[in-house]
Parts: structure tokens; C-alpha cells; sequence
């Protein structure tokens, strides 16, 4: 399995969650796990995925989904779960 975690971030409108997840299932990338929250309007959300049935390259999806977040008003980022793990290790 290659997890993948993706964030989700900015100004809270209808559609954010069904337009990403969209995305994903179209891209046979699987949702194993999300979290999400709107704090003062703001949309946050994290999901780690995985990435075992993709057949694009990760910067193919990754700039895929930057596309997406600035077609909906958000800033939607991916990183390889190895990645995450590095960079918030104390």
C-alpha cells in the first residue's frame, strides 16, 4: 500500500468535500481515512489515501489536485505518507 497524505484548506463553500472526493474515486484512489473541521468559515480537512491502484505519477496527481484547489478556492496539497512522517517526527 502507498499512503499518501492530502490536505485540504481554505474559505468554507458548498462542494468542496464531493468535488475532491470525486477526483479521487475518478483516479481509483482510496479513502482510508478523514478528518475534517470549519473553524470562523474555514475549511480544514485531512485524509491519508492510498495510492495502490493509481497509474498517474504522484506529481501528475498532485498537480491534478492543485488544479482542482484553485478551481474551487482551496489549497489542496499532497505528500507521501514517508514524507509526512519526517517532517512532523519530534
Amino acid at each position: 500500500m502507498k499512503k499518501v497524505i492530502i490536505t485540504v484548506v481554505g474559505k468554507d463553500t458548498v462542494g468542496i468535500i464531493a468535488k475532491v472526493c470525486s477526483y479521487l474515486a475518478d483516479a481509483e484512489i482510496n479513502i482510508l481515512d478523514i478528518s475534517q473541521t470549519i473553524v470562523s468559515g474555514y475549511f480544514n480537512m485531512m485524509m491519508v489515501v492510498d495510492f495502490g491502484k493509481v497509474t498517474k505519477s504522484f506529481d501528475t496527481i498532485s498537480s491534478e489536485l492543485d488544479e482542482l484547489g484553485n478551481e474551487i478556492g482551496v489549497m489542496i496539497k499532497c505528500q507521501r505518507e514517508e514524507i509526512f512522517d519526517s517532517m512532523h517526527r519530534i
